[in-house]
């Protein structure tokens, strides 16, 4: 008998599975620390989690609430400077996926977390980059990770803050000493990957009970679904405990319980 548990949750897990035992990940707050820190607690314990504020290896017992919080740096093995983290560990390679969350992508998954609208007079103003442009293009590869609606997923992005490959699907083309960029995009309603010759996002496998039609009515363009649709597997009872625990211990910790 299947598992009660939410798209949240299937979106958390399918993001955490793509993370393997060993690999170095630059983590963004939001949804890619969620789902790096339950591949850490679940089948990946020796998965290098690296935030921007310089905490290397850091295993924190509840989720972040920015890169400065006191958590990170408490449980990292170390704590490197700023610059040393971009300069060295970063741009030297050393960085096997870079784990990042937006507020809009497009279909060859330019992310913008800068501004809404005209660039001259924004509807609403975001964040900004932040280290996600320098992840983008010097981690060896890019998950992405974020709730799907007609909001986020967009035909073409109203700013480009981290290149994904450019507006016409060909912006990494002959440029030397760059990543992949991104391989894959998780949702609550899909997994996506690049075409692997224009570029353009292509539905790889729909979550459990989740048709085309609703991943359509969810983005902006007409997308693609690959020949050979497959089913993302369901949760397991432990990766769904083990992600409720980690929300629970969160909650209770910011709470200041």
């Amino acid at each position: 008998m299947s598992l009660e548990y939410t798209s949240a949750e299937m979106m958390t897990v399918t993001a955490a599975r793509a993370l393997k035992n060993g690999m170095a990940c630059f983590v963004g707050i939001g949804l890619p620390s969620e789902a790096a820190n339950l591949a850490r607690l679940t089948h990946a314990p020796q998965v290098t989690l690296i935030y921007e504020s310089g905490t290397l290896q850091t295993k924190p017992d509840v989720l972040p609430l920015s890169i400065g919080d006191g958590e990170l740096c408490e449980s990292a093995l170390t704590t490197v400077s700023v610059p040393e983290m971009f300069r060295y560990w970063l741009q030297g390679g050393k960085v096997d996926v870079g784990f990042l969350g937006t507020a809009q992508i497009d279909r060859y998954c330019n992310l913008n977390t800068t501004l809404i609208g005209d660039y001259q007079a924004p509807k609403v103003r975001l964040p900004g980059g932040g280290g996600a442009p320098e992840i983008a293009t010097n981690a060896g590869e890019v998950f992405i990770t974020l709730k799907h609606s007609p909001r986020a997923f967009v035909k073409d992005v109203d700013f480009i803050t981290t290149l994904g490959f450019g507006r016409d699907g060909k912006g990494r083309d002959n440029v030397p000493n760059i990543g992949q960029g991104p391989t894959r995009v998780i949702t609550d309603l899909c997994v996506m990957k690049p075409d692997p010759d224009d570029h353009e996002l292509t539905v790889v496998s729909l979550h459990p009970g989740v048709t085309r039609e609703q991943v359509q009515e969810a983005t902006g363009w007409e997308i693609r679904f690959a020949a050979e649709l497959e089913t993302t597997p369901e949760p397991s009872e432990r990766e769904l405990e083990v992600l409720r625990e980690l929300k629970a211990r969160t909650a209770r910790a910011h709470a200041g319980k």
